[in-house]
């Protein structure tokens, strides 16, 4: 089993974070030692990452925060460009270390992407080039609304690109009219390749820990 996953999405705000506690937690669930990893993390709200602690709740190992969130960036927009803003250069070498450092104390990290795979980091680099580095199979979490067919499948096609496996993918429902839910979770399922994890429910307040319960690792080695 790696000692790891990451986790991608095919946009911003399609449920990384609620995916990436939920693993954490259905990990645990399978008597595994996990920790969250946030490498870059955008939008300060009142001092507060709000993602990063998500994760660390999620966690039953607990880490530096330097380890587990390398690069804390205070403006809401694209990593490249926040850091940028900041006088930062974010360096995947930092990332990757910090990652081992992570994969030493625990059975399990589960490394949570920002944005979507192909997201700018510095002038040369994106987070598909980070994701090569940690050499961890990839988690897709789809955000299902309309246009999340040709997201998923393009997003899975630069996984896949990168040399990576696609470990599984999630449905998360993040539009409660989209039309034809069933039959666009059924068109992945035929496409990507890959296992369906779990399908989550539209939920404004979702908690991680009951989210894990619809989430299926056996076929990821947790048994």
């Amino acid at each position: 089993m790696p000692s790891g996953y990451f986790v991608t999405g095919t946009g911003t705000g399609v449920g990384k974070t609620l995916v990436s506690c939920a693993l954490l937690y259905a990990f645990r669930a399978c008597g595994k030692s996990v920790v969250g990893m946030k490498p870059v993390a955008v939008g300060c709200e009142n001092g507060r990452w709000m993602d990063v602690e998500m994760l660390s709740v999620a966690s039953d190992v607990k880490a530096p925060r330097e380890l587990i969130n390398p690069y804390a960036l205070v403006a809401p927009i694209a990593p490249h460009i926040a850091a940028k803003q900041s006088g930062i250069l974010i360096d995947i070498l930092t990332i990757r270390r910090a990652c081992r450092e992570l994969q030493k104390i625990a059975d399990i990290v589960i490394v949570e992407g920002a944005g979507g795979f192909l997201v700018p980091l510095n002038e040369r680099e994106d987070i598909s080039h980070m994701t090569k580095a940690l050499g961890l199979p990839v988690i897709l979490v789809v955000g299902m609304q309309l246009g999340c067919l040709n997201q998923a499948l393009l997003t899975a096609q630069a996984v896949r690109a990168a040399g990576l496996p696609l470990a599984g993918w999630v449905a998360n429902r993040i539009d409660v009219h989209m039309a034809a839910f069933d039959e666009n979770v059924f068109t992945l399922e035929q496409r990507l390749g890959c296992p369906l994890l779990g399908v989550l429910p539209f939920d404004h307040d979702a908690d991680p820990q009951q989210m894990s319960l619809l989430l299926n690792i056996a076929g990821m080695g947790a048994g």
